[in-house]
């Protein structure tokens, strides 16, 4: 008869018997599997520190070519500019290199007639019909609303405000008077539209750089890109300009410009002007646009037929 003691006895055996198999198996794989662990780490942390070494290299490379620029800017740059009124105008995503930009065209000798940052506001389609009344509530004498679009889109009829008091006028059309100028900017200005110091603005400007960035990607996004686009036509109807961008793809203003063949006939755009390189290729580009009446595509984007156009004599 089996007992309980049997039993104990029977599954004591069983377990052994485990327990030797475990021991017995892991001693004859330990030193293969083992052995290829071990490998398969150093082969890993090798890797790491050649990409380690290798974007240490990169950053190097990239922080000698900024200096490079930076070098190049004082030779080529200084006098293109004199004389030359430029007005430069921020987009909210193009905030981070506007200093930058504004340096080099310093450094060509431009006066800068103003600096006008447009506020997120001012693209924000939920203020279409406030920019449209504002456009009219905003208007002086010499700065009638008289002539600018009708079509109903907000961003763009104060776009061309803004432009008409900012840059130079038609020939045969009356200038407008600092006065009125101020008064413009300043209603603009105390509605949170745009920042800029209005007694500071004191001429027009025969052209703008425009300092932009990448594309929006919030559910407006759409619209926001568009009303980008509009500020900038409607600038160009107006005087020479120069879009200082981040990039050429996804719908950011560089890109949009590239697109359309209308466009790029007067529009010059730089797609890395968040680089020394590109601020340099920028205040390059405005040298072109006003002693040449010429537009180009600049930059290092697979949309940029040339990396800066050719140097001023």
């Amino acid at each position: 008869m089996i007992n309980f003691r049997y039993h104990v006895v029977s599954l004591t055996a069983v377990f052994l018997a485990l327990a030797i198999g475990l021991v017995v198996g892991t001693a004859a794989l330990n030193g293969p599997v083992a052995d290829s662990l071990e490998g398969q780490v150093t082969g890993l942390r090798k890797d790491n520190q050649h990409w380690r070494q290798t974007v240490s290299n990169m950053e190097k490379q990239l922080a000698l070519e900024e200096e490079f620029a930076e070098e190049i800017s004082q030779v080529v740059l200084p006098g293109t500019l004199t004389g030359r009124r430029v007005v430069v105008l921020s987009l909210p995503n193009g905030r981070d290199h506007t200093e930058g930009v504004l340096k080099k065209l310093q450094q060509a000798g431009a006066t800068i007639t103003g600096q006008v940052d447009l506020q997120d506001k001012f693209i924000n389609p939920d203020n279409n019909s406030n920019l449209l009344e504002l456009a009219v509530t905003a208007a002086r004498p010499t700065a009638q609303t008289t002539g600018l679009p009708g079509n109903g889109h907000g961003v763009e009829t104060s776009s061309a405000l803004l432009a008409s008091v900012l840059l130079d006028r038609a020939q045969g059309v009356a200038p407008v008077s600092d006065a009125d100028r101020r008064a413009v900017l300043a209603a603009y200005n105390n509605a949170g539209y745009l920042t800029t110091d209005s007694n500071k603005v004191t001429a027009s400007a025969e052209a703008v750089v425009v300092v932009s960035g990448q594309p929006y990607v919030d559910k407006d996004s759409d619209k926001r890109d568009e009303s980008v686009v509009k500020i900038a036509e409607q600038f160009d109807r107006t005087g020479s300009i120069v879009v200082a961008g981040n990039g050429s793809v996804g719908g950011n203003l560089v890109g949009v410009v590239r697109g359309d063949p209308v466009l790029t006939q007067t529009i010059s755009t730089v797609d890395n002007a968040n680089t020394v390189q590109g601020q340099v290729v920028t205040t390059l580009a405005l040298v072109e646009q006003l002693t040449e009446k010429k537009a180009g595509q600049y930059g290092v984007g697979d949309n940029a037929p040339s990396l800066l156009p050719r140097l001023p004599q």
